[in-house]
């Protein structure tokens, strides 16, 4: 079955944020294991505590903390177009043209995201005035939220094109 872009629907304001919140517990929890797994073993091989106050360790552990949550959303995005809330809540990330994003698809949606949702939520609340419902990081990266069927959402992790093959 091919994705039809045209047939898609946008979905809302809450929609979106629950799946952003169930995303955002996630990766908070992945993040805080990425965070054990750098110090413990620190701690334990040079034998003294993770230097917190030095600038240098702590841009460290921040870009690694960055880098670890683009690659969540990236990995998902590309692999099946949903991360795991985007899939409790049956929403699919596609590209204009209906096909899963590729990966420079993915960063360049997350660069304009966090851009775009930096100044208090704008680029989120973008939606809320935008004809299609789309948000202002859908329409910079060329990408779309929609939202599936529940048959969809619960099946295999596959491309919209590729089912019909």
């Amino acid at each position: 079955m091919d994705f039809d872009i045209r047939q898609a629907h946008s979905p809302g304001l809450l929609r979106r944020l629950a799946a952003i919140f169930y995303d955002l517990i996630l990766l908070f929890g992945l993040l805080m294991v990425a965070v054990a797994a750098m110090i413990i073993p620190y701690d334990l091989i040079l034998g003294v505590p993770f230097p917190y106050e030095e600038s240098f360790h702590r841009l460290g552990l921040r870009l690694y903390l960055i880098a670890l949550s683009g690659l969540f959303f990236t990995y998902f995005w590309v692999r099946s177009g949903q991360t795991l809330g985007m899939r409790a809540w049956r929403l699919q990330l596609v590209r204009t043209d209906g096909t899963f994003p590729r990966p420079r698809d993915a960063v360049v949606r997350l660069a304009w995201a966090a851009l775009c949702l930096a100044p208090a939520g704008a680029g989120l609340l973008w939606m809320l005035f935008d004809r299609d419902r789309l948000t202002c990081y859908d329409r910079l990266s060329g990408t779309r939220l929609v939202i599936t069927s529940r048959a969809e959402s619960s099946g295999p992790a596959r491309s919209p094109k590729a089912q019909n093959r």
